[in-house]
């Protein structure tokens, strides 16, 4: 069985002759369905255009990325938007909720883009906030939550199309210690019971000890790779 992504020789080049810059440089990156992974480096490493790439929100320069065994590459804007829609979650450092709109109209907005009726994304979407705890504040907005409830917020929408493929990009950064670690248990607790693949990245050794493998990106190369147990 194919692994869910694979990237082989992939490299990102911006500029060209004296003035090229590389962003990755032929990475190659294989992730099974069902692992949880941190990507990590400095800034500039390349941890966040792999990221990208990965989730289809940029293209290489060259090599292959394959999503499930199919060829990214050879996929046009609307199919790779498809891909993204139906198959990927997204997680950011920033939120990124609507600010006037409640939790639970927040968390049905990638169900209203796959055109569901109101009553069934209604029915998703709740679900959805109850597995992250929050189904009694489904009708507040994200001024009235705190910081560690957005995030919750976000992971619902994210999960809410029970994607194959969940990144998150620096899921932790604008929390504290305590809302840190409850937020990687609460990704730790979707791996697990949902089956869902995660790909994180972050600057925090201590929340990518939560993940099965940490990636060590270094100047656009892979530089070194850890495996451990769960925690």
């Amino acid at each position: 069985m194919p692994s869910l992504i694979n990237l082989k020789e992939i490299s990102k080049v911006y500029g060209r002759e004296e003035a090229t810059t590389y962003a990755l440089r032929e990475i190659d990156l294989s992730i099974d369905r069902g692992e949880f992974v941190s990507i990590m480096g400095s800034s500039g490493s390349g941890k966040s255009t792999a990221m990208n790439i990965i989730g289809c929100l940029d293209t290489p320069t060259s090599g292959s990325y394959r999503f499930e065994g199919v060829d990214v590459n050879a996929l046009d804007r609307n199919q790779k938007a498809l891909l993204r829609r139906h198959y990927i979650g997204f997680v950011f450092q920033g939120f990124n909720l609507l600010g006037r709109t409640s939790a639970l109209e927040n968390v049905e907005l990638p169900l209203i883009y796959r055109q569901l009726p109101p009553t069934k994304r209604r029915k998703m979407a709740l679900e959805a906030l109850e597995k992250v705890g929050l189904e009694q504040v489904v009708h507040h907005t994200p001024a009235q939550l705190s910081g560690g409830q957005q995030q919750r917020v976000a992971i619902a929408r994210a999960i809410v199309t029970n994607p194959l493929l969940l990144l998150a990009d620096e899921p932790t950064g604008n929390l504290d210690s305590i809302k840190s670690q409850e937020i990687m248990e609460l990704l730790k607790r979707i791996n697990e019971h949902n089956g869902i693949t995660i790909v994180m990245v972050t600057h925090e050794a201590e929340m990518a000890a939560f993940t099965h493998r940490r990636i060590y990106f270094r100047d656009g190369e892979v530089q070194s790779r850890f495996e451990k147990g769960n925690r």
